[in-house]
């Protein structure tokens, strides 16, 4: 038999080590790769292997989230599919916000008993992967497990605010621990010699099994999990399970990106400049689904543009564009430099009476204005930069901010809708 699946996306807190991405909405709602969203790839993971019955659910800064999902994903009235958001809300039982992954699926499986179900596949907002969600259900009622935790393997030195899992050889968790600090901890959570499967990407170094935050439940195994007050599945509900469920590890040891910090926003962007990407997005049997725009074709005019993705809709202008991921609608001017930088474009193009209005009260048009030099950059979305403008984060410390810009992990980020006059120098 098939099971039937509801698949659960997190949609994360209020996204703090994401800030100022995050400053005006949540973090499945933040641009990736120059005109997707970050909640497209667990959507698209899941239609792509057959399930087509999901909830997202999120409590901060909802509304570009909801016009995302409700632009992009329609379903005929045949199939039974559904993407819906389920905010934090108040009812008889309760008035506050969740207050963990656990809670907020707590929270909500009054939603979920609407539909039947055998399985609920609970899943992140905010990572970047390929997954084949089939494969882990199938190993799911192939071993007879109550849960099924994805894992990925990390070298023993690359695990720091990671669960990390010691596995038997039929792959039952035998233990779990959330985020280690203790080297001994870690070291004795080291995969079995036998399990492991150490590659050249891993050097030979020990590598421990990490939990990806993906989980396979079974229904009543999960109703009678989080019949309690814990909030958290990787703090409490994982390690609770020990000993009284069948809890086994699937281990999936592809790319996978946790986009959890300005900075692995910013490198898993650029990743994909370079001529084989880890990400591959042009991959026509596992398409990552996204908002249809019916954008023109972008403008590249007498340009040099090495390790470019350029979206639709854009305008280039005799500009040198490195490295750099170029999103919708982005307009780029004469004369600019961009190395190492991500524009993530505008939601809109300016009418004729708006540009006009933009001249008269001196005020840069969206885009970025001719002479601009901008390195190791976030450009959010709406961004207005003037003509000359010099904009890096060298020599500038954490957190150092200025009008309508922050530095954060090292790199420079132009918050949404930010104005930026001529000649400005950061």
């Amino acid at each position: 038999m098939v099971p039937k699946v509801l698949c659960v996306i997190m949609g994360g807190g209020r996204g703090t080590r994401l800030h100022p991405l995050t400053k005006q909405r949540c973090k499945p709602a933040v641009p990736l790769a120059g005109k997707y969203r970050l909640v497209d790839i667990p959507i698209s993971n899941c239609l792509n292997s057959g399930m087509n019955r999901l909830y997202v659910l999120s409590q901060f800064n909802t509304a570009s989230l909801h016009r995302h999902i409700q632009d992009s994903y329609k379903f005929d009235p045949f199939g039974g599919g559904f993407v819906d958001i389920l905010s934090a809300e108040q009812t008889e039982d309760g008035d506050y916000w969740y207050q963990g992954t656990a809670d907020a699926v707590r929270q909500n499986l009054h939603h979920f008993n609407d539909h039947d179900h055998d399985l609920i596949l609970i899943l992140s907002g905010d990572q970047l992967y390929r997954m084949d969600f089939r494969e882990i259900v199938r190993q799911h009622i192939q071993t007879g497990a109550d849960v099924t935790v994805s894992a990925k393997p990390f070298p023993a030195s690359d695990v720091s605010g990671l669960g990390l899992m010691r596995v038997s050889q039929d792959l039952q968790i035998t233990e779990f621990v959330e985020k280690p600090t203790d080297p001994r901890v870690i070291e004795s959570l080291v995969m079995d010699p036998e399990i492991e499967d150490r590659d050249s990407e891993s050097g030979g170094e020990p590598r421990c099994l990490a939990s990806m935050g993906i989980y396979v439940f079974n229904r009543e195994i999960l109703r009678s999990a989080i019949a309690n007050e814990m909030a958290d599945f990787g703090k409490e509900v994982i390690p609770s399970l020990l000993g009284k469920a069948k809890l086994y590890s699937f281990i999936f040891d592809n790319y996978w990106e946790d986009i959890g910090t300005v900075r692995a926003f910013f490198e898993a962007n650029l990743d994909l400049t370079n001529p084989l990407p880890r990400f591959n997005f042009f991959m026509p049997n596992y398409p990552i689904y996204t908002h249809a725009r019916y954008l023109p074709a972008s403008k590249i005019n007498r340009c040099a543009l090495e390790n470019a993705l350029v979206a639709d809709g854009c305008i280039i202008t005799d500009a040198r564009v490195t490295r750099s991921v170029i999103g919708v609608r982005s307009f780029i001017n004469e004369q600019c430099e961009l190395d190492n930088v991500v524009v993530m474009g505008a939601d809109y193009f300016e009418s004729d009476e708006n540009l006009q209005d933009c001249r008269r009260r001196d005020v840069p048009e969206i885009g970025i204005g001719a002479g601009s030099r901008i390195s190791n950059a976030i450009i959010d979305k709406n961004a207005r930069i003037g003509k000359n403008v010099v904009l890096s984060p060298e020599g500038k410390p954490d957190l150092f901010q200025s009008d309508g810009v922050v530095v954060r992990d090292g790199v420079l980020v132009v918050t949404k809708n930010a104005v930026i006059p001529d000649n400005t120098e950061i």
